[in-house]
């Protein structure tokens, strides 16, 4: 029956299916990485990356969170989600497709927005929280989260534990460009959502 209807789809429904259902499946798995703690690299660099927590990351630097920078892997995966479900819900009510994409379109950008507000309050909550910054991030690692560029000219973000909990900040670096992935050690607080990081070098005996 499922093979059936599935035949039955026109190319176009089966192409919002597809793009439903895996952008489905990774909201899922990027929620549950979220919740444990484990949500390191989801974003990877799209700016080239994705990315970037934004690049319309501009949004981003004041919120310190990914949610906040407009394209990063999340964001996209957030808009598809938006996108899929309103062309596969509203195809019948809808006989336009021109129309019909315009409306996704219009919702996968609503349901991005929302998804950056709602982790920007997140934010916010865990920042009111009983953590200094000033005195607890001093010399705590962790990795790159979006690459950082080189000496100043630009912030990226890191993730780094602070009292066994995962927290994401902006980061800015004095020495070379920092890819994802690269271990960190935090040297300076900047401001309660920027950090100055290193490095971290292995100890080679």
């Amino acid at each position: 029956m499922i093979m059936q209807s599935w035949a039955e789809l026109s190319l176009f429904m089966k192409i919002m299916w597809g793009i439903t259902a895996v952008s489905t499946l990774i909201f899922i798995i990027q929620t549950i990485l979220t919740f444990i703690g484990a949500d390191a690299g989801g974003d990877a660099d799209f700016d080239a990356s994705f990315d970037a927590d934004v690049d319309m990351s501009d949004v981003d630097a004041a919120a310190g969170t990914s949610g906040m920078n407009l394209y990063t892997f999340r964001n996209f995966v957030n808009f598809f989600l938006g996108f899929g479900w309103a062309a596969v819900l509203f195809d019948g009510a809808i006989k336009s497709r021109a129309l019909l994409l315009i409306i996704a379109i219009l919702i996968g950008c609503v349901f991005v927005a929302l998804v950056m507000y709602l982790f920007k309050w997140l934010y916010s909550m865990q920042q009111s929280g009983n953590i200094n910054v000033y005195k607890s991030a001093v010399d705590c690692t962790g990795t790159v989260y979006l690459s950082i560029p080189a000496e100043r000219t630009g912030e990226g973000k890191v993730q780094i534990t602070i009292n066994s909990a995962v927290r994401e900040y902006g980061a800015l670096t004095d020495g070379d460009a920092l890819p994802t992935g690269t271990p960190i050690k935090v040297v300076e607080v900047i401001n309660p959502s920027t950090l100055l990081v290193e490095p971290l070098k292995s100890l080679i005996i």
